[in-house]
């Protein structure tokens, strides 16, 4: 399970490693803490929630996955009880073996707050007396962070990955995944100043997996906090396309 900030972050971070996830038999779930309400400069704020949720949507059912929303707005992301318990309460209807999210380090105070609730959420998943209707399950999920944008924190500094998954097979579908959001193209020409964001995407994947000798890579790094599993999953699952730094 993908849990990240806006409807399309997936999409740049991890999908490549999802889809490889879903070849290998795994269900597949991504979910967006906000609607993606800021991110445009043509609509209003109902109409650009409803058409980039829809695009999301989308783009999970491209490798057989799910896609949900928690509904709150961009940049008003809080680390506060209604957060932690909705996004305890998905994961615990999903009942993930491991997710992803937002690194703890990032340009965006929404990617980070996100990578602090879900890093909660998840060591809540066993928590009895958490105030939310679904039951707890054990163990802990894995619990693995995706690079930050462009593979710096806030003060430019690099972040460096511990683990990097070869994509070069999936490229063409995380590709097209994000091809899905359509709608941010106009979004990221005037506030980011990037026109051809799947080529900025593509640029930045190639740039990781020259680091390890392949076309395409995506970055990682487990939380191994206590409480948290400490064996890694991913090389269990996807064996040789796993890379340790």
């Amino acid at each position: 399970m993908g849990i990240f900030a806006h409807p399309d972050d997936a999409e740049f971070m991890c999908t490549g490693t999802l889809s490889l996830l879903k070849n290998a038999g795994w269900s597949i779930h991504i979910a967006s803490m906000a609607q993606g309400d800021k991110g445009t400069y043509e609509f209003s704020r109902k109409e650009i929630s409803a058409i980039r949720k829809s695009e999301a949507s989308k783009s999970a059912e491209l490798i057989g996955g799910h896609y949900y929303c928690l509904e709150f707005e961009d940049l008003y992301i809080f680390y506060d009880r209604e957060t932690i318990n909705m996004t305890t309460r998905l994961i615990r209807e999903i009942h993930p073996d491991m997710v992803f999210t937002a690194s703890p380090n990032d340009y965006m105070i929404d990617h980070e707050i996100t990578s602090q609730i879900v890093q909660t959420a998840c060591f809540s998943s066993g928590v009895k007396n958490l105030e939310i209707n679904e039951e707890p399950f054990e163990p802990v999920p894995y619990l693995y962070y995706c690079d930050p944008m462009e593979g710096k924190d806030k003060f430019g500094n690099l972040i460096k990955p511990s683990i990097y998954i070869d994509i070069t097979s999936k490229m063409h579908i995380k590709e097209k995944m994000l091809a899905c959001h359509a709608s941010q193209r106009n979004w990221l020409l005037e506030h980011h100043k990037i026109d051809e964001y799947i080529l900025c995407m593509k640029r930045y994947a190639e740039m990781r997996g020259k680091e390890i000798n392949v076309r395409y890579a995506e970055g990682f790094r487990q939380h191994l906090g206590h409480g948290f599993p400490y064996d890694n999953k991913l090389i269990e699952i996807l064996g040789h396309l796993v890379i340790l730094n």
